[in-house]
């Protein structure tokens, strides 16, 4: 892996040479994770340190989980980032109980982090049901709701896999229900179609009230308080005090009424991340909630050119680097049966794992997050039809062929390059066609490590339940592949009609 990883560093060079010249030493950089108050309280953050910095600050927006926005914290990826005090003793220390401040700083020295500006609220972990429902079967507590086994819960899927989540709350209530992995933003509308009857809420959601929610009582005392605080490089005081000593008055600033109200005006009134923690700040209240716009709109809003610039650079930049390293190999392995399986083996199984998981090995093994990440797990996902295309095309050349280019005195990389590579080239671009059509889908995810593309609308709608920037992000990247196709499909009838 770490081999592999080293040659498509050195097929990415410039790509990875202009990812760092964008990120300034003396830009403060600001992560969150992929949830609507994680983005607000990072604008918040980034819009009171913004007066103080020489620049402003760069906001990476919607990282993904808590194990790759803090992978990207450890890594210098970003200096700091809104995070939890349950889920930094419980989840990131590993804590067998919550800890205090100092207990936690102390813990996080060695690892050159620290957790400062406790901001004023609890955003606690909840189980919630339908209100209708808990009155008919009588449920008020989590204890009750380990009587009926034949509820159905959607949970989600960091929650199912925390150790502060479903494992130990489980264990402590004895439920015995089997969960079922949903996204966070989608289980409330799955609740709100009767499709399950329980999810885990943040109790800072404004759709709890909305949606007419009973959120069950936690009686047995399982979770821990989540109170919302600053999770930073130990470096940041002394590379930008100013700033530092702005975030610091943030201390106290944001009770859980303000943070439900916040959350309401984007989910709710479709309000902007940024004019939400604007407002905030200025002490200011909401106007007349704007109409939302139409798709067409949505679509076309102003981020559209820049969405499209990443995304098409995305997978220009992996389809190339997986062209340069498949072909030659596929050439290669050609005339060796056993390379050749091993090979393909090798390309198809990179295709069986997950692309989040894939993210934070990258993440983990290269210290940064952003384009470089994203551009070698789209690489390693092209690799296969790229490569699998490349030999079938060479089998597919009649042997006489090869035997009249000996005859006529070619040597085998004359004839590889002169008979045998030209007639393989149609298969070889059928191959290269199909890495472009999964490289501008896959090419969503590189919004989970901050390299943008139109994944980033598709990674916010997600988070705040909009079906609608769900369509404004998925509608361009499907036009792309249609018009990539159509491309394709010229190229393949030109380059069949040669001689």
């Amino acid at each position: 892996m770490k081999r592999l990883a080293c040659l498509l560093i050195a097929a990415l060079q410039c790509s990875a040479f202009a990812a760092g010249a964008m990120d300034a030493p003396a830009q403060l950089r600001i992560g969150s994770k992929r949830f609507t108050e994680s983005y607000i309280l990072a604008q918040v953050l980034a819009q009171t340190a913004a007066p103080h910095l020489t620049q402003p600050p760069e906001v990476k927006q919607g990282l993904g989980n808590t194990a790759i926005v803090y992978e990207a914290l450890r890594s210098g990826s970003i200096d700091l980032y809104p995070e939890y005090a349950g889920t930094v003793s419980l989840e990131i220390l590993k804590s067998a109980k919550p800890l205090s401040l100092d207990d936690m700083n102390k813990a996080l020295a060695p690892l050159g982090l620290g957790a400062a500006v406790r901001l004023g609220f609890n955003d606690g972990y909840a189980l919630a049901m339908r209100e209708a429902d808990a009155r008919r079967l009588g449920i008020r507590a989590l204890s009750d709701l380990a009587k009926h086994p034949e509820l159905k819960l959607g949970l989600s899927n960091e929650f199912i896999g925390r150790g502060d989540g479903w494992p130990g709350l489980a264990k402590r209530y004895g439920f015995r229900q089997q969960p079922t992995g949903l996204d966070h933003g989608l289980a409330y509308d799955a609740i709100a179609a009767k499709q399950i009857d329980v999810m885990d809420i943040y109790t800072t959601d404004a759709k709890i009230e909305q949606q007419g929610l009973f959120v069950l009582e936690d009686d047995k005392r399982y979770f821990p308080r989540y109170d919302a605080l600053v999770l930073y490089r130990l470096e940041v005081p002394k590379k930008f005090p100013q700033a530092w000593a702005a975030l610091k008055k943030l201390e106290g600033r944001i009770d859980e009424r303000a943070m439900i109200a916040m959350n309401a005006k984007a989910e709710l009134q479709g309000q902007r991340f940024d004019a939400i923690a604007r407002e905030f700040l200025a002490g200011g209240t909401a106007g007349p909630a704007k109409e939302r716009a139409s798709l067409i709109e949505r679509v076309f809003a102003p981020d559209f050119g820049r969405l499209t610039v990443q995304h098409l650079s995305l997978v220009l930049a992996s389809v190339a680097a997986a062209c340069a390293i498949g072909i030659p190999l596929g050439v290669l392995a050609f005339p060796h049966r056993r390379s050749r399986a091993a090979l393909l083996a090798t390309a198809g199984l990179m295709q069986t794992i997950p692309s989040i998981a894939l993210l934070a090995m990258l993440i983990g093994l290269l210290g940064v997050i952003g384009v470089v990440p994203a551009l070698i797990a789209l690489t390693l996902y092209s690799l296969l039809p790229i490569m699998r295309n490349c030999v079938t095309g060479l089998v597919e050349v009649p042997q006489g062929l090869r035997d009249a280019a000996t005859a006529v005195g070619m040597t085998g990389p004359q004839s590889m390059r002169h008979v045998q590579l030209p007639l393989a080239a149609p298969t070889i671009l059928a191959g290269v066609r199909i890495a472009t059509s999964i490289a501008i889908g896959t090419a969503t995810i590189a919004a989970f490590v901050g390299a943008g593309g139109y994944g980033e609308r598709i990674v916010t709608g997600l988070a705040l339940s909009d079906s609608q920037l769900l369509l404004a992000g998925a509608i361009p990247a499907a036009a792309l592949a249609l018009i990539s196709e159509l491309l394709f499909e010229a190229a393949e009838r030109k380059l069949r009609r040669l001689p």
